[in-house]
C-alpha cells in the first residue's frame, strides 16, 4: 500500500494555529528552491490573521496587515487581499512540533512557531 508524502492534515478548528508563526520561506513546490522570507503571521482567536513584515524596497519599514481567516472543511481559508472578499484555501501538509508547512493556491509556506 502506498501513502502520499503530501497527505494533508485536516484541521478541526483554529486551536493548533493560534499564536505567532515566522514564515521562514516560500516555494513553488516542496522539492523546489525555497525563497527566504522575513514575515510573521499571527493567527488570532477572532479570525484575524495579522501579517507583519518589512518592505525594504519601499522604505516604509514594518507593516502590519490584518486579513480574515477561518478553518472550514479541514483547511485554512484566508483572505487574499485586505478588504476584498476573495479567499484562498491553504492546507496543512506538515505539522510537527513548532514547524508547519502550508500549501496555498500557488505557493508552499514554511512556518516556525515563535
Amino acid at each position: 500500500m502506498a501513502f502520499s508524502a503530501n497527505a494533508e492534515i485536516k484541521l478541526e478548528d483554529n486551536s493548533k494555529l493560534l499564536g505567532k508563526w515566522v514564515v521562514t520561506a516560500e516555494a513553488l513546490a516542496l522539492d523546489r528552491e525555497k525563497k527566504p522570507l522575513h514575515v510573521t503571521w499571527e493567527f488570532q482567536k477572532d479570525g484575524t490573521l495579522v501579517t507583519t513584515g518589512e518592505d525594504a524596497r519601499s522604505g516604509i519599514g514594518e507593516m502590519n496587515i490584518p486579513i480574515k481567516y477561518s478553518v472550514a472543511d479541514g483547511v485554512i481559508k484566508k483572505q487574499t487581499t485586505p478588504g476584498r472578499e476573495k479567499y484562498e484555501d491553504c492546507a496543512v501538509v506538515e505539522m510537527e512540533g513548532n514547524e508547519m508547512t502550508l500549501k496555498c493556491k500557488f505557493l508552499y509556506f514554511f512556518l516556525t512557531r515563535k
